[in-house]
């Protein structure tokens, strides 16, 4: 009997460890994932913090005499006339109209608060339409990012206001009456990047990343498909099969950047492609894309059941017809969700096009796939290595747009995967 209650109470000690054991276990996962959430509350109340303001942009609203002897043009619609007027003049005297007690000696002040481009909004509306010359017209033009930065960082310590006290006060009463406005940000999704962060915009990387992405796409999946048939359905197994698996597994894990330098080698230096354009691009992220579409794909074929095929070739199907008719298109979701993964990881890799020349200043918003362009993470790189604090914010802003990208390429992967997934 004592033998028994010693061997219940030795089980019970052991049960006691072990519960207490798993109880740890339980504990130390719930505070990595605390842990790993807390990391990205504080990723993104950083990104969002310093971005939300990208969205928003300040503008100057005021009537401006299109005066013809102010700006020394007669005609304009003659192009010698235009190309030597002056545009900056009557912005100036506009400006100087809305600000109390403003005079001559502080032209120079009130033009530090014009955007230096403002003159070329004007210089473009008499193109357009020159009947504009003499008349009085309401206009809206940019302001210079100065006063953009102090307008929606007044107070803030990480930005430098360059503004004098002077412009200061300036701007306060133009806020006070309307001149000064912040609205939504139209400029960062309808213009290519600039020297001025305020005329700044991610369009062209936007459609820079779309195009490289096209490439990525018609050019990876059809052969990470095909690869994946060959090895899983028709190749003999051999030290040649084994050699090549062994080496699409060691690609997968291969860093992105000598992708990069291996595109640089062959389709730049030796079959001398232009630089930083999508197509060259595109067939670097192709090069990196392909291990994980294969490996993905070879998973989604053996997760097809084998009496498939044997009922298949029952009813007398031809190899190449089992596959075509019956395996594909049952594995064709899971090759389908792998493939989406694979191009969210290309979308946000960065080292492989910097060294193909995908981080030159591009202002134009690219037409083709030969044409000059960057994409969303390299645009996100060169803003954030500017001086100006103004390109911060601006590369904050990329960032959530390229989050936002990812993430729906990831829910768009999630959510197929549920809606074409089959239960064996």
């Amino acid at each position: 009997m004592n033998d028994q209650q010693s061997q219940a109470a030795i089980v019970r000690q052991s049960l006691k460890r072990r519960y207490r054991k798993e109880r740890r276990f339980r504990a130390y996962g719930i505070v990595a994932i605390a842990i790993a959430l807390t990391a990205l509350v504080v990723l993104f109340t950083d990104i969002i913090g310093k971005g939300h303001t990208a969205f928003v942009k300040t503008t100057i609203t005021m009537e401006v005499d299109v005066d013809g002897e102010m700006m020394y043009l007669d005609d304009a619609s003659d192009e010698r006339q235009m190309k030597n007027a002056d545009f900056v003049e009557p912005l100036i005297q506009a400006l100087m109209k809305q600000i109390p007690g403003a005079t001559e000696s502080d032209r120079s002040a009130v033009r530090g608060l014009i955007n230096p481009y403002a003159s070329n909004q004007l210089r473009d509306a008499l193109e357009k339409n020159p009947d504009l010359l003499g008349t009085t017209q309401t206009m809206t033009f940019l302001s210079h990012t100065n006063v953009d930065v102090y307008v929606k960082h007044a107070g803030d310590d990480q930005y430098s206001i360059k503004l004098t006290e002077q412009q200061r006060r300036w701007v306060d009463q133009l806020v006070e009456q309307g001149v000064v406005q912040n609205s939504f940000n139209d400029v960062l999704f309808s213009r290519g990047d600039s020297r001025d962060p305020s005329r700044a915009g991610i369009l062209g990387a936007i459609v820079g990343s779309l195009l490289t992405m096209v490439v990525t796409l018609l050019l990876s999946f059809p052969i990470g498909v095909a690869a994946a048939i060959y090895l899983e359905e028709f190749a003999p197994q051999n030290k040649l099969t084994d050699f090549i698996e062994v080496n699409i597994n060691n690609l997968a894990a291969v860093p992105s950047i000598i992708f990069g330098l291996l595109g640089l080698a062959v389709f730049i230096n030796l079959f001398g492609m232009p630089r930083s354009v999508p197509l060259v691009g595109g067939l670097v992220l192709t090069l990196m894309t392909l291990p994980t579409i294969i490996i993905s794909s070879r998973a989604a074929i053996k997760s097809v059941p084998p009496s498939i095929r044997e009922a298949a070739e029952g009813m007398g199907a031809s190899k190449m017809q089992v596959v075509l008719h019956h395996v594909l298109p049952l594995a064709l979701p899971g090759m389908l969700t792998g493939s989406i993964i694979g191009m969210a990881q290309a979308l946000g890799e960065t080292a492989p096009l910097l060294l193909i020349g995908m981080v030159a200043f591009i202002v134009d918003v690219p037409e083709g796939f030969l044409d000059s362009a960057t994409v969303l993470p390299v645009q996100v790189f060169l803003w954030a290595g500017s001086p100006e604090l103004a390109f911060i914010e601006r590369a904050s802003a990329a960032i959530m747009v390229l989050l936002a990208f990812l993430i729906s390429m990831n829910a768009l992967a999630i959510w197929m995967r549920k809606r074409l997934e089959r239960r064996w």
